[in-house]
């Protein structure tokens, strides 16, 4: 192991993953059709980002701790509030469900003022700034903003990486990235998680990671594509051994990071930390067991022809040393 510069895994190991391809390919699809059947059974349980609900903003005389106003509002009957604190740190926003499907102006009144009494106390007293009822329409366009960034995000890395590599990349990619952002949304409805805005933050987030780390391994193939002679999978299984190490250490970073996050960034993050946690393992996985894979099978199946150098990479293919 070295330490400078950091190596984990030597370069020049001689893994045999491709042979485990059909083993590895046959559990992720299982796993895949079972992740998408709890997700259409069970569903989310969608925050007030989604559903609608009331929105309380608090001053109190002296600093609040997020936490205990936690803690005080689900011990009143309020236990999927969602508590923020902005500005000094006197300021509050509490967000709540609507509660038995009961919503309107009068309910939102009278769900304030059951905020105050709750999270006030003698020796920090709060008082409301402003309520208002988040209607389940804003809900809904948010949800369909979200379905579109997420499309937005999946074209966009359809029309780079076939661009740059060549379209049974693109494609593999796209599945690969699937894939992960799906472990990572079936992991919200198995925990039954809220589904906010942080989440979904945290999906966009899981599909960047996803792609990047799938992305060095295909330049990597394609460039043992074009520089060495020997059988695809015996090229494929030498770019993601050259590769190993540099996937394990940017992993290892990023989910220490977000572990971080878990760990001090107050329960409104939380969603976002475990959501790139999670998406921070499956991704490491999938670019090592799943992309290269994928390049075997059927129409994907990937061949020197298909890597060899086109017309406009020849002269700087030629200047490397």
């Amino acid at each position: 192991m070295k330490i400078f510069p950091i190596q984990l895994i030597p370069h020049d190991t001689r893994i045999d993953f491709m042979r485990l391809r059909w083993i590895t390919l046959s559990i992720a699809a299982v796993v895949f059709a079972a992740v998408v059947g709890l997700i259409l059974v069970k569903g989310f349980n969608y925050a007030l980002d989604f559903t609608g609900g009331t929105v309380v903003e608090l001053r109190f005389q002296q600093p609040a701790d997020v936490e205990q106003v936690r803690t005080r509002l689900a011990t009143a009957g309020f236990g999927s509030a969602q508590v923020q604190s902005f500005g000094s740190g006197q300021e509050l926003l509490v967000r709540l469900q609507p509660r038995d499907g009961v919503a309107g102006e009068g309910v939102n009144d009278e769900a304030a003022l059951q905020v105050v009494a709750a999270v006030s106390r003698a020796d920090n007293p709060a008082e409301i700034l402003r309520s208002e009822f988040v209607g389940p329409q804003v809900g809904s366009e948010l949800a369909m903003n979200g379905l579109y960034a997420a499309i937005f995000v999946v074209v966009g890395f359809l029309i780079y990486i076939g661009f740059r590599f060549e379209w049974k990349f693109a494609v593999v990619a796209s599945l690969t990235t699937l894939f992960d952002v799906l472990m990572a949304a079936g992991w919200i409805a198995m925990t039954g998680r809220e589904f906010d805005l942080t989440v979904l933050a945290g999906l966009l987030a899981v599909m960047g990671f996803s792609i990047n780390d799938t992305v060095v391994v295909f330049d990597r193939v394609r460039e043992n594509f074009r520089s060495m002679r020997g059988d695809p999978l015996e090229i494929m299984n030498r770019s993601i051994n050259q590769t190993l190490s540099r996937t394990i250490i940017t992993s290892m970073v990023f989910f220490l990071s977000v572990l971080a996050l878990y760990l001090y960034g107050g329960g409104s993050l939380e969603g976002l930390a475990v959501t790139q946690m999670v998406g921070a393992v499956v991704g490491t996985l999938s670019s090592i067991f799943i992309a290269c894979p994928l390049l075997t099978v059927g129409f994907l199946k990937v061949t020197k022809q298909d890597l060899l150098p086109k017309a406009k990479d020849i002269e700087a293919l030629a200047r490397r040393p």
